[in-house]
Parts: C-alpha cells; sequence; structure tokens
C-alpha cells in the first residue's frame, strides 16, 4: 500500500482537557487505519484560534491556516461531531466555512485543491440527529470537492432521548457501530488509494 495520510479533525465543543466521546470513537478508527499502514493524525479545533470567516487565511491570530496545510497534504480528511439539538456542532460548522472558503484554489491541474482527497465523519451523542449531521458534513465535502465513498459515517448515540454517551454506554460492544467503523475505514482507504493510482482528470473539472 502506498502511504496514505488521514487526518482527523475533531470539532468537540471540549478542548483537550476535557474527554472527548468523538475522540474516544475516532480511536476505533484509528487503530485499523494503522493496522493498515496509514499515517494518522487527530487535531482538537476548540485548542485553536480559528477565526469566522471564508478564507484561508483572516489575518492575525488566525490560526486555520496552519490546520489548512495539513488538509492539503492529507489524502483522507474525517470531521468528526458531537450532535446538539440534532445538528453537528458549531465548531464543524465553521471548519466547513473556511475550507468552503479555499475552495477556489486550484492544483498544477487546475481542479480544487480538495479533488482527489477523500471525506469521511464520525459522529456521536446521546440523542437523534446523526444521520441529519452526517448528511449536512458530508454534502459540504463533496461541495467543494472531496470523494464521498459509501457508508462513510460512522456513528452512535445510544437510545432516543438523553442518556449516557459513547464512553459511558461502553458503545464499543455496538456492532452497529462497529461494522460502520469498519466500512469507514476500508472504503475511504480504497478510494484514497484508487485516486493515487488513478486521479480525477482534469477534462470537465478545472475551475478556470
Amino acid at each position: 500500500m502506498t502511504e496514505v495520510k488521514v487526518l482527523f479533525l475533531n470539532a468537540s465543543l471540549k478542548d483537550s482537557s476535557e474527554v472527548s466521546n468523538t475522540e474516544a470513537l475516532y480511536e476505533e478508527a484509528k487503530a485499523l487505519y494503522e493496522k493498515e499502514g496509514a499515517k494518522t493524525e487527530s487535531i482538537r479545533l476548540a485548542d485553536y484560534n480559528i477565526r469566522y470567516g471564508i478564507s484561508g487565511d483572516e489575518g492575525e491570530g488566525d490560526e486555520w491556516p496552519g490546520i489548512l496545510e495539513k488538509v492539503k497534504a492529507a489524502d483522507i480528511l474525517l470531521i468528526g461531531t458531537p450532535i446538539w439539538l440534532g445538528e453537528k456542532s458549531s465548531i464543524a460548522t465553521k471548519a466547513i466555512e473556511r475550507l468552503y472558503g479555499s475552495s477556489s484554489e486550484t492544483n498544477e491541474k487546475g481542479q480544487a485543491i480538495y479533488y482527489n482527497k477523500v471525506g469521511g465523519v464520525v459522529i456521536t451523542g446521546n440523542e437523534d440527529g446523526a444521520k441529519q449531521s452526517a448528511a449536512s458534513v458530508l454534502y459540504g465535502l463533496t461541495h467543494i470537492g472531496f470523494v464521498i465513498p459509501p457508508n462513510v459515517d460512522a456513528y452512535w448515540v445510544g437510545e432516543a432521548g438523553p442518556g449516557p454517551s459513547y464512553i459511558d454506554a461502553d458503545a464499543k460492544q455496538n456492532s452497529f457501530t462497529q461494522k460502520h467503523i469498519e466500512m469507514l475505514v476500508y472504503n475511504t482507504l480504497y478510494f484514497a488509494e484508487l485516486l493515487k493510482q488513478s486521479p480525477i482528470p482534469a477534462i470537465g473539472n478545472t475551475l478556470e
């Protein structure tokens, strides 16, 4: 397998001083990625000063440009989000807006810089809203150029209504979630490898 780089953007509202259920679910995927030889990196977005806006750099104090460089270097981008009021987090929304702000940048073929990159999503919550949140994240990624393989939305929400979170519920025993973690990992790896060997042609896909 050629070297594949996986970048996980954790859009938890909590910074790294607190435990993240979203991170815990991603760790399950990370173990499989690394077993297959991929290189992984995880960024807790709440640790950074990411300004509002729709550009690659919003000026003094904005720490998004450094994160954007890691996105550019990655083959697979996973966005992880908790669910609040049935929706992805505000930080996830901000990350997608900032990604969108650079979608007019082009690669050497004149395509959007996110072409030939693969996207996926990891979601946790203790109420419903996983599919709505996944649809929002995955549409945002494909709209700006990411390839979205089948079944790349790994999530856990428990039973309907407030209840235990991913870690508290020992949800590693949940067969549905574990199967979707496997599909997420192996489908994103397959398409990342495929796109390395056979990139999307430039014809009909340039921004000029």
